[in-house]
């Protein structure tokens, strides 16, 4: 496969800009973007036909299409992850989806939310909102950094349960250590002791193999925009069928009571190409083939971690079987380590040196996370340590 700068041709990024932040929103490929805009178009052709009676199931009158549109796309979604389409609703992001899960909870004083430091803040935020109304408290697994086998992790969350808890939360991917968890290992350790699992996949689908079959969990919210190649905002969420019957989305109407994927279909008026057209990015990456690219961008994000180690001499110590598209290393100490910092020099590496890289300040330094997308190449890693290099010089190990 020729991937690498060349593949570009296939994106609207910016050529002049090297770009390694594909894991913060996406980047949907040109043919995918306009294949959602016919589906604008069509839409705008006829609205309300169009959305009130062939895109989701409808007391309005007779669809045009066998299935109601939200209906067939999220078959295709479901193929992709292994999942029945009838287990699977689409939503706007694994935040708008964890939510949802968060949002149904029957929590009551004294119940207890186990979640991790390297869960996403947004999603941890609703946690405790959600504990806090209830007097409930979300408590956080000790997890070790940095993580000396998988198990570990499995151990650090089974040690922080209690006979209170009711939730854990735990990431798939992790979105600042970019660390792939043994979501499976977790699951069968929490379902030993009759606690479910919601799993935040938003760096998931695409990324990684995700077989919701196999994994064991009771809920998995994740997004599509990311690395699944479709349009933003695109995310779905899956709920074991026996998890489904309290579950509702974040901002009930008019599907309440018709069953899960009907309530989460029946939402207030929004734009659905993005959903409609996420068959056309899972198109796109299996025409390459999932886990040729997984592969391929697997070893450049650890090839490239390495080289970045080398050239300012510091060490992650990650474990490359907990690597999946993206990595995050260590910079020199002289770079800073508050959050001010990190913002200061990702603007320098942005609108200076014209790089795009996710940065970040995470236990008293600065940290830059990768990502490795098909488009990328080691002429763009290199040219991230030579930059930052001149910034800050390099470090020493410690």
């Amino acid at each position: 496969m020729n991937f690498g700068r060349g593949m570009l041709r296939e994106w609207l990024l910016d050529p002049d800009v090297t770009y390694l932040n594909h894991g913060t929103v996406g980047a949907p490929p040109r043919r995918v973007l306009e294949a959602q805009q016919k589906i604008r178009d069509e839409i705008e052709r006829r609205p309300s036909e169009f959305l009130l009676r062939d895109l989701m199931p409808s007391d309005t009158g007779r669809s045009l299409g066998p299935e109601p549109l939200l209906r067939t796309a999220a078959r295709e979604v479901a193929r992709f992850v292994h999942a029945r389409e009838s287990d699977l609703a689409f939503v706007e992001n694994a935040t708008t989806g964890a939510n949802a899960v968060l949002r149904s909870l029957d929590l009551r004083a004294g119940d207890e939310i186990v979640a991790t430091p390297f869960g996403y803040g947004g999603v941890t935020k609703a946690a405790r909102y959600v504990a806090r109304r209830a007097g409930a408290t979300v408590r956080e697994a000790a997890l070790p950094h940095p993580v000396e086998h998988p198990d570990a992790i499995v151990r650090a969350i089974e040690e922080t349960l209690t006979p209170r808890t009711r939730l854990v939360l735990v990431d798939h991917v992790t979105s600042e250590t970019a660390l792939v968890l043994p979501v499976r290992e977790i699951a069968n350790a929490c379902r030993a002791r009759g606690v479910p699992v919601l799993v935040d996949g938003a760096h998931g689908p695409g990324a990684v193999a995700v077989d919701l079959d196999d994994l064991g969990v009771d809920w998995y919210a994740a997004n599509l925009h990311k690395w699944a190649l479709t349009p933003r905002p695109c995310g779905f969420l899956w709920a074991r069928d026996s998890r489904q019957a309290d579950l509702h989305p974040a901002v009930v109407t008019w599907g309440l009571d018709r069953g899960f994927t009907t309530e989460f279909d029946w939402g207030s008026t929004r734009d659905p190409s993005a959903f409609l057209a996420a068959p056309e990015g899972i198109a796109f990456l299996e025409q390459w083939g999932p886990g040729v690219v997984q592969s391929r961008n697997h070893t450049l994000a650890w090839e490239a971690g390495q080289r970045l180690q080398a050239a300012w001499d510091t060490d992650a110590g990650a474990r490359e079987d907990m690597i999946g598209c993206m990595i995050t290393v260590p910079l020199p100490s002289a770079a800073g380590s508050t959050a001010d910092d990190a913002h200061a020099l990702r603007d320098a590496l942005l609108f200076e040196d014209k790089i795009e890289i996710q940065l970040h300040a995470f236990r008293g330094r600065l940290w830059v996370r990768l990502s490795a997308q098909i488009y990328n190449d080691m002429d763009d890693v290199d040219r991230l340590a030579r930059a930052v290099r001149a910034r800050v010089g390099a470090g020493s190990r410690s």
